[in-house]
């Protein structure tokens, strides 16, 4: 592809060809944008949450009634676990006292509850 820029006021765009140049279009300098991609992505979190353990057990905190009405009646997030939850699990099979649950991050999501 070969652009060709006319002045300030606008860029060809050709399409090259061995034998010929094809116009694909004629569009002014002000209508050009820039695009760019990521080619790296190194976040290997779960939907921004420590792991797996934390992620699944703050879904269910987050989206079931019941569980979050419990939740913000708790300072912390061991104190969720002492009143209500200490063996229990989630419906994924996560216990919420599992040793991978991260508490700094849980606790962080009760104060904005």
């Amino acid at each position: 592809m070969i652009l060709r820029v006319d002045g300030q006021q606008s860029v060809t765009r050709f399409w090259h060809c061995p034998q010929n140049a094809v116009l694909l279009s004629q569009v002014k300098q002000h209508d050009l944008m820039t695009t760019s991609y990521q080619t790296q992505t190194t976040d290997t979190s779960y939907n921004g949450w420590t792991n797996y353990e934390t992620w699944n057990v703050a879904l269910w905190i987050g989206n079931d009634q019941g569980l979050y009405n419990m939740a913000r009646r708790c300072y912390s997030y061991q104190n969720f676990l002492n009143r209500y939850a200490d063996d229990s699990e989630t419906p994924d099979g996560v216990k919420f006292n599992d040793v991978n649950v991260n508490h700094v991050e849980m606790d962080e999501m009760f104060e904005e509850m």
